[in-house]
């Protein structure tokens, strides 16, 4: 995964982790030199004063194996300059008088060796004093011990102070995501750029410009489907006037009102689309319209109610309503576009003798439109493929396959959500489900 985040923490912490380790080294070493050479020191001292006893022509006076106070155990050797032992211990290493301490073992067990020569009234004796390595080890251990720890909390601190900083400085590029998270479909608006770091200003700079050019060509295409759809809306008409008085005034002739018949059903047609691309051109604007407000779906319902019932009864079918308060916040022209699609819909695929019931109400707080048919019904395979634009339910609907997309398009844009499912007996039910506490979603 790119990730900025785990590329500076890996670039951090990297780097922080080997410094650790290798100030901890150098830490550890700093302080078993010291100890080395105090434990080399007292190593010395016990050899001089064995060395001042010999000088004088006595003898050490010490058996061979000493046990030491802290549970370590010593040896001395006296030894002539051909290397005879005159006293202590059998078996102690070679004594190297002059140098300072060094390492051997005795019996097997490590030691640490000091020699000195001196002079007595016999000549020249080398003394010799080892000591087992036990109390330095265990000292060298609890210095590791407590580097560890000490290393490991300065490490973690150290590891959550830059997971801070770094959280902290990608903090802006979260909170710009979390905007662009927030916003609808069609909102293009700029990124605020108030707080925005200097190092990623370009970026959202950039960004501000590519969401002007994609508003502009938004809003080209949106102007110019409303714009031929209202240049053409006016035309059509008067050819449907036209075709209407035609039909008339040759009422006489059988082919020229069946040409006239299907030259308006095509008109009719024509119109109905050029009707839908303007309230495609709506819907695809993202959001409500600048004049949403507070709105009833009962009294929008209530507005068109006429239109439906005559084209329920020029196809013999039961049209019922069940209407109650549905208060909504949205646009009064995209909502009366999302109630007329679905209606004809409804309408359209019914077969006669067939019933549609419009209803409008509450549920569990929020409001709800919904239209339930004795159609055909939708195969569950094609229910999410029927709300994409220019699809049909079969070859035989004279439908340009936009209305379901309308729908969805003006229910995104009002924060609603579109249930389709079977209605018994074999229909359709559509339900637009707002949300529980409606706002004005325009932004």
């Amino acid at each position: 995964m790119n990730s900025i985040r785990l590329r500076l923490l890996k670039w951090l912490l990297g780097p922080i982790l080997l410094v650790n380790l290798v100030l901890a080294a150098l830490v550890a070493g700093l302080a078993w030199t010291p100890a080395q050479v105090a434990f080399d020191a007292g190593l010395m001292d016990t050899a001089t004063t064995l060395a001042s006893r010999v000088a004088t022509g006595g003898t050490a006076g010490l058996s061979p194996v000493a046990p030491a106070a802290t549970g370590e155990r010593a040896w001395f050797v006296v030894r002539d300059l051909q290397g005879r032992r005159l006293e202590g211990t059998t078996g102690f290493p070679p004594l190297r008088p002059g140098m300072s301490a060094y390492d051997a073992d005795v019996s097997g067990e490590p030691v640490r060796v000091v020699a000195l020569a001196v002079a007595t009234p016999a000549g020249i004796r080398h003394v010799g004093v080892a000591r087992t390595l036990r109390q330095r080890l265990d000292l060298r251990a609890a210095i590791v011990r407590s580097l560890v720890v000490l290393v490991s909390l300065g490490t973690l601190t150290l590891v959550g102070v830059v997971w801070l900083s770094v959280g902290n400085g990608l903090r802006p590029l979260a909170r710009i995501r979390a905007e662009l998270a927030r916003r609808g479909p069609g909102d293009l608006a700029p990124i605020p750029a108030d707080g925005v770091p200097y190092e990623i200003a370009p970026v959202v700079s950039g960004f501000n410009d590519l969401l002007d050019k994609v508003e502009a060509g938004a809003r080209a295409q949106r102007d110019f489907l409303a714009d031929m759809a209202h240049q053409l809306r006016t035309p059509l008409a008067g050819v449907q006037l036209q075709l209407e008085w035609l039909h008339a005034r040759h009422a006489q002739d059988a082919d020229t009102v069946q040409s006239l018949a299907m030259m308006g059903m095509a008109n009719e047609r024509m119109i109905r689309q050029v009707n839908q691309l303007l309230a495609l051109a709506r819907a695809r604007e993202g959001r409500p319209g600048d004049h949403a407000g507070p709105l009833d779906l009962a009294l929008l319902v209530q507005e068109s109610i006429q239109f439906f019932v005559d084209k329920a009864a020029r196809k013999d079918i039961d049209l019922g309503f069940e209407l109650a308060p549905a208060p909504v916040t949205g646009d009064a022209f995209q909502l009366r576009d999302l109630i007329d699609n679905l209606v004809d819909n409804a309408l359209r695929y019914t077969p006669a003798g067939g019933q549609v019931t419009v209803g409008c109400g509450m549920d569990d707080g929020a409001p709800q439109f919904s239209v339930i048919d004795s159609g055909p019904g939708i195969p569950a395979a094609r229910r999410a493929a029927v709300f994409e634009r220019f699809v049909r339910f079969d070859d035989k609907s004279q439908g340009s396959g936009l209305g379901l997309a309308i729908v969805r398009d003006i229910a995104l844009a009002h924060g609603a959500s579109v249930h389709l499912a079977d209605a018994g007996g074999g229909g359709t039910s559509i339900v637009v489900r707002f949300a529980v506490r409606q706002t004005n979603p325009h932004r």
